[in-house]
């Protein structure tokens, strides 16, 4: 994971004093099928975390649902991002989950498009 300790938020066009948002993605998945079960996922991307170099990854913090009496946390770092035309973006993400009765998932996904609506 990359050390974020340094990392500074765009500042507003008008005001460099100020801290602006940069941008989040929605995520939903499922994680493959393991002791014949998986299970679902959806949340949030954080902001933009810029990449030295350029570019930007996002953090990713959530929980599976509860299935067989016990559900999984997933705490990872999407790749950077991968254009999909019109100026938008997609994030790649491969991952495992937390242990817990003794077994862990791995999941692939893609988080949707920022600002799906928005006039480009």
């Amino acid at each position: 994971m990359q050390d974020v300790s340094t990392y500074s938020k765009n500042t507003h066009p008008d005001d460099p004093g100020i801290n602006a948002q940069t941008h989040v993605h929605e995520f939903l998945g499922s994680t493959q099928i393991d002791i014949l079960h998986n299970h679902r996922f959806a949340g949030v991307t954080s902001e933009a975390i810029p990449l030295k170099g350029g570019g930007h990854i996002h953090g990713i913090f959530t929980n599976t649902d509860f299935t067989r009496n016990h559900l999984h946390e997933l705490a990872v770092e999407t790749g950077p991002a991968i254009p999909v035309g019109k100026g938008r973006h997609v994030h790649l993400v491969k991952a495992s989950t937390t242990v817990d009765l003794d077994h862990f998932h791995n999941t692939v996904f893609a988080t949707l498009i920022d600002d799906p609506i928005a006039e480009y």
